[in-house]
């Protein structure tokens, strides 16, 4: 099987290589309604074997000189860059992604996997000072297996920057995909892997639903996991992982703030806050989810963001809309509870607030409380509250008053004014005159309280942290003697 081959995924799982197992289930295109492929759906006791198999295959991996390992990553890499238009074609299919975003995402992916590749490379330790006649070093190893849980929203990029860091530094890995997004959040990867030379039993990929995942987050030999998704979730994970003295990373959820202070292109300003809010539907955890705008540009910015709100078209991703649908009936209803409890509540709608189908209208909201639910709480959806403040120190406070601490963005005309303002905003992430979506491959990314638990992803510090564990070793020519 080659990843770049028509596929039927007919059943498929990827467990040593490509796997029926007995029970399937229908991806369905949240665009039109459409099944587009039939995959396996996993159970606990494919977990286990998965689990087992991984666990035969890592030692003989993590024994390969890293320069091999870094090869397969850059093939997989190649591959990707030539083929990118299967990924992206998944990725509007499955996840309603629209050209650009899919585009984008591929593009995340292909540099993640550069960056694992160097990632296998770095130095691994240090010496140490000894106060004996001895040699003393630290040098990181491979944890084992990792679990890997990820959602629908970028499921490539939101699988592949755990999965690939984790192979380069030598682990073996069992990623559980969101079943809505199965072949671009998992299976694909598998495939691209093997074509690059993964050897066999390294990944393996379990399509599957909420029983899956508590089997791999509970095995009792997999002592590291890395979720991607809903604070919710995130925080039964980290409780189960706690009990069970698991190591956890958790990029969780954001209601993230941009703030718009005096004196700035109140235009480039709002182009900015719709991009950051309406980008795949705001279904991105660092979508812009609360706009802090200065009373004396509040009312231009207001006029200028419906107006482009109003100007976006939601629609099938294969007819070229900038916006698709958001990802199933049950988050569209949320989605227009939030705004209609809002509206409800006092706030006034300045564009979109309407739906039909999974199409979702672009929505601005203004004169919103902090307390109101769509500002207070993550939308993940396409929707702009906007709040006035009058002062700097007043949208310190706003944005401090949320439990969710992942990206912030601060537009201003003093940059380095914006610089010094960044100390006091409780971000993992921190844009001055940018929005607050983005990502590199490079860059240190996580956020903090219902975010997640920092920077775990990201450059070669944070991957290093996150996928090994340290080890301590002294080396010295005789037995040490001692006086019993």
């Amino acid at each position: 099987m080659t990843f770049f081959a028509p596929q039927t995924w007919e059943a498929a799982a990827y467990v040593g290589g490509w796997a029926r197992l007995a029970g399937t289930r229908p991806v369905v295109s949240p665009a039109t309604g459409e099944t587009l492929a039939t995959v396996a759906d996993a159970s606990p006791a494919d977990v286990d074997r998965a689990v087992e198999t991984a666990r035969a295959a890592q030692a003989d991996w993590a024994a390969r000189p890293a320069e091999e390992r870094a090869t397969v990553l850059r093939r997989a890499a190649a591959l990707l860059e030539t083929h990118r238009d299967v990924l992206e074609r998944w990725l509007a299919d499955e996840a309603g992604s629209a050209h650009g975003k899919a585009a984008f995402e591929v593009g995340l992916v292909v540099a993640e996997l550069h960056q694992a590749a160097a990632t296998a490379l770095v130095p691994y330790g240090q010496l140490l000072r000894s106060g004996r006649p001895r040699l003393s070093l630290a040098r990181r190893r491979p944890v084992g297996v990792v679990g890997v849980i990820s959602p629908f929203n970028f499921p490539a990029i939101l699988s592949s920057r755990s999965v690939a860091p984790a192979l380069a530094l030598g682990n073996a890995v069992v990623l559980k995909p969101d079943p809505r997004t199965a072949v671009s959040g998992g299976l694909l990867l598998a495939a691209v892997l093997e074509e690059a030379g993964l050897p066999a039993g390294v990944l393996a990929v379990l399509p599957g639903g909420s029983d899956v995942g508590t089997a791999l987050v509970e095995h009792p030999h997999v002592p590291l996991l890395s979720f991607t998704g809903s604070t919710a979730a995130g925080r039964a994970i980290g409780a189960t992982a706690g009990r069970l003295l698991k190591r956890v990373h958790l990029e969780l959820g954001g209601n993230n703030a941009m703030i718009v202070l005096p004196g700035v292109d109140v235009a480039a300003a709002a182009s900015a806050g719709a991009w950051g809010s309406f980008l795949h539907q705001g279904q991105i955890c660092m979508t812009t989810g609360r706009h802090l705008v200065h009373a004396d540009v509040h009312d231009e910015y207001v006029e200028r963001l419906a107006a482009s709100a109003r100007a976006l078209v939601a629609g099938d991703p294969a007819s070229g809309a900038p916006l698709g649908p958001l990802i199933d009936d049950h988050q569209r209803d949320r989605v227009h509870d939030l705004v209609t409890a809002t509206l409800d509540a006092g706030a006034r709608l300045e564009a979109g607030g309407t739906y039909t189908d999974r199409y979702y209208a672009p929505t601005v909201l203004s004169g919103v409380r902090p307390e109101h639910p769509a500002f207070a709480q993550e939308v993940f959806g396409p929707v702009a509250p906007v709040l006035a403040f009058d002062d700097v120190d007043e949208a310190v406070e706003l944005v401090r008053g949320s439990e969710y601490g992942l990206s912030v963005a601060v537009l201003t005309t003093d940059a380095f004014a914006g610089y010094e303002l960044a100390d006091r905003l409780p971000a993992g992430i921190v844009h001055v005159n940018d929005q607050t979506v983005d990502d590199e491959a490079q860059a240190p990314f996580g956020g903090v309280g219902a975010s997640g638990t920092g920077a775990r992803f990201g450059g070669h510090d944070a991957n290093v942290e996150a996928f090994t564990e340290t080890q301590w070793v002294t080396v010295q020519s005789r037995v040490q003697g001692y006086p019993f």
